[in-house]
């Protein structure tokens, strides 16, 4: 399946060249931004850990073992990517338990950088960010116009579409949503079904978000909108938004468009026209996500960049460096800048 077809089309114009994504792992780093004060004490031990050529769940596994916990008793804030070098947080429910010896596990691959008791587990989502530094290799671009991208990206936003990866391997989990959604059943296993209907609802949404760019007022605050703030799930009609409120332009205040689910729609007007319609065109997914107890929900159109820098380490090199709210992709920004060409596999995320 397209990237097109899953994303929709780009806001800022035709890429300013290509490069190669991920030629090793250290050429994408991301860190857990975490807001919470540990206190030091109760029956929740929470580590910052380091990790390089594993995914989250497989960290879980191997804290799991070498604890002596449940799985279930491990947790984590997000999903982060297995070729990468990636900062994150876990938590083990340990009642009247000592801290484990974790020793065996660390290594090349896998290492400690902070070890704190809590009163509580960490909950998914319970980080306020994500820290990117990224370096783009075999770089063909023209760097004057890249440049200038760059600086408009900066200003502006991007369009805060979900990445393909959350769609699977040539949008197999998309796939596979569509064949259970025309059977009106549901698989069996919980992590199968939330990520099928992650799948689905994400893809909705960029169909909606696409049809914002192609009219080029996906950052506009358009009558009938429904608002919100970039690090908020707190809405409101933009009826209400006074006319010289400075937030919108400030990057702190977004249109959103429909999670899919269950009830009425938030938006009015046009946008829940449009809204209504691009569901209705892919009905059958629609009424999947609503049968399956999902709730409408709203999610911001603009993603804005905080911090972004860069600079050329090497005349075919660029490094970036930005920040991100939870649940926002990365791709969503490089591919407002160039074609990527992945060499080593795996996506470029920041979820939950």
């Amino acid at each position: 399946m397209l990237e097109a077809e899953l994303l929709g089309q780009r806001a800022w114009g035709e890429p300013c060249g290509a490069a190669v994504l991920k030629a090793a792992p250290e050429d994408f780093r991301v860190t857990e931004v975490l807001d919470i004060e540990l206190s030091g004490q109760g029956e929740h031990l929470w580590l910052l850990l380091e990790k390089r050529g594993l995914n989250t769940e497989e960290v879980a596994r191997k804290l799991a073992r070498a604890s002596g916990v449940s799985l279930r008793n491990i947790s984590y804030a997000g999903l982060k990517d297995r070729i990468a070098v990636t900062r994150q947080w876990f938590s083990l429910q340990l009642p009247g338990k000592a801290d484990p010896d974790f020793s065996a596990l660390w290594g090349d691959n896998l290492r400690c950088l902070q070890q704190l008791r809590h009163k509580r587990k960490l909950q998914r989502g319970a980080h306020s960010a994500n820290r990117f530094l990224i370096r783009l290799t075999e770089l063909q671009a023209d760097k004057p116009r890249l440049d200038a991208r760059l600086q408009l990206l900066a200003e502006q936003g991007v369009p805060n579409y979900f990445g393909p990866q959350r769609f699977g391997f040539a949008g197999g989990n998309l796939h596979d949503a569509r064949s259970w959604a025309e059977r009106s059943a549901y698989p069996p296993a919980r992590g199968t079904r939330s990520r099928l209907l992650s799948a689905a609802r994400s893809y909705l949404f960029n169909q909606m978000l696409a049809e914002r760019v192609a009219a080029a007022n996906w950052n506009t605050v358009m009558a009938g909108d429904c608002l919100a703030f970039t690090q908020s799930r707190s809405q409101f009609p933009a009826a209400e938004l006074a006319a010289d409120d400075p937030r919108v332009a400030q990057l702190d205040l977004h249109p959103t468009a429909s999670l899919w689910g269950a009830g009425e729609l938030d938006s009015s007007g046009e946008q829940a026209d449009m809204e209504a319609r691009v569901a209705a065109q892919h009905r059958l997914l629609a009424e999947w996500l609503a049968a399956a107890g999902l709730d409408q929900a709203r999610r911001i159109l603009r993603l804005p960049i905080a911090g972004l820098t860069w600079h050329y380490p090497s005349s075919d090199c660029l490094e970036l460096e930005f920040t991100l709210p939870t649940g926002c992709f990365a791709t969503a920004v490089l591919r407002e800048l160039v074609v990527l060409v992945s060499q080593a596999g795996g996506g470029l995320e920041s979820e939950n």
